[in-house]
Order: structure tokens, then sequence, then C-alpha cells
């Protein structure tokens, strides 16, 4: 396991304007999130430590959040599109998961309003039939406990998929998704389990009504209420 080095992290610098107009240079110290934020976009604990075999490429670890964040989503790990821009959910599944959320991409990648956290940071690469491999275990191990320690000000949490399920409700998830979102009010408001909204799932989808008719309305008003939007 990669240890932490306890190295001080450097002030964030931020340029305020006095009245006079002359710019003055403000340092204000990381909160212990930017710290591990900073951190976790640093490891290489899967290539360079890892559980089973190293991943295939060079990591690049991608999360959004900040202490201020009331929404959080929970997914299951970066795809290909989003290991090439570095920025979560850049694909036809971020259209959709902005529209169950009832949100637009300016609040959706406002890391002060929503914290976006997968099970697994980096792109797994893929197996022999060319499906996503699923997210590296070295993560949530690694990092999970700590990062959920340090935001205790999350109000709605959507768990994507699974993995993110299993984790973060532990023995109250189902033996599978389907029957875990099935008993969506069980966990409600906290949290809100959903199935992964790639296009793969338009038949799971088209198969069960009550997502789009009774669990999308409730989760769109625990948006608004988490985001403070009228």
């Amino acid at each position: 396991m990669m240890a932490r080095t306890g190295r001080r992290t450097p002030p964030v610098s931020r340029i305020c304007r006095k009245r006079s107009g002359v710019k003055k240079r403000v340092d204000l110290p990381q909160t212990p999130l930017d710290a591990l934020i900073d951190d976790i976009r640093a490891c290489r604990l899967c290539r360079d430590e890892p559980n089973g075999a190293p991943l295939p490429h060079e990591p690049r670890p991608v999360l959004q959040a900040s202490a201020k964040a009331r929404l959080a989503i929970f997914g299951q790990a970066p795809g290909l599109r989003v290991h090439e821009s570095g920025k979560p959910f850049t694909d036809p599944s971020g259209d959709r998961l902005r529209d169950w959320l009832g949100v637009g991409p300016d609040i959706f990648y406002d890391p002060l309003k929503v914290a976006i956290i997968p099970m697994g940071f980096c792109f797994p690469g893929y197996d022999k039939k060319g499906a996503d491999l699923p997210p590296r275990k070295e993560c949530a191990a690694q990092w999970r406990e700590a990062l959920m320690a340090a935001s205790p000000q999350f109000e709605t949490m959507v768990l994507v998929g699974g993995y993110a399920q299993s984790w973060h409700l532990k023995k109250r998830a189902q033996k599978s998704v389907t029957a875990t979102v099935e008993r969506w009010r069980d966990f409600a408001p906290l949290y809100f389990p959903t199935p992964h909204p790639s296009w793969r799932n338009n038949g799971w989808i088209k198969a069960r009504p009550w997502f789009e008719a009774e669990l999308l309305p409730a989760l769109r008003a625990a948006v608004k209420k988490a985001l403070r939007l009228p």
C-alpha cells in the first residue's frame, strides 16, 4: 500500500484586487480534502505496486471534489474518452446522466457544487472482448475511507452501478444492480442507486418504466434541494 508522505502541502495562491486596483497575492492554506485530492492525482499505485497485473498504460486519475459540494456522483471508473480528456463523464453517458439529474454542464462541472468520485480513478483498460475492465481494486482500498471522512457535507449521493452500490450501501445492497435500484426508496434521499447511464442499458430502462416515472423525479427533486436550486 502507498504510504502517505506526511509532507506539508504548499498553500493555494489566489489573486485578489485591492480597492486601488492593485493586485495582491493572498495565500490560502489547503484543506485536508485539497491535499488528499492532490495525492490521488499523483497516485501511481496500480502501476508501481499493483494488486494483480499492473495498469497497462500511464495512470491518469480523474475525479472532481471540494469541501463544499453537497451532491456527489459515485460511479465505476473512467472510460477511454474520459482518460483522454481528464474530465469525468465527457461522453454520451455523461449527457444522459446530466439529464437524469436535471442539471447542465455548468453546474455538473462545478466542483463547489458537485463531487464526482468513481470507485476507480483511472481507466482500467479493456478485457479480451473489448469491454471495460472492473475498477482497479487499489483505489477504494487506498483512498475511499479517507475521501468520505473528509466529505461529511454530502446531502445526496448518486450510486452509479454495482461497485459503488456495494461499497456505500454495504449489506443493504442487493445481489444485483436491478434489485438494489428497485429498492431505491429504502435509501433515498441520501442515496440514489442507478444503473450506468450507458446506451447499453436502454433495454433495461425501457423494461422498467418506473425508473423514469418515479425514481428520476425524486432524484431531480433531491438534486435541486442539495444544490439550493429554485
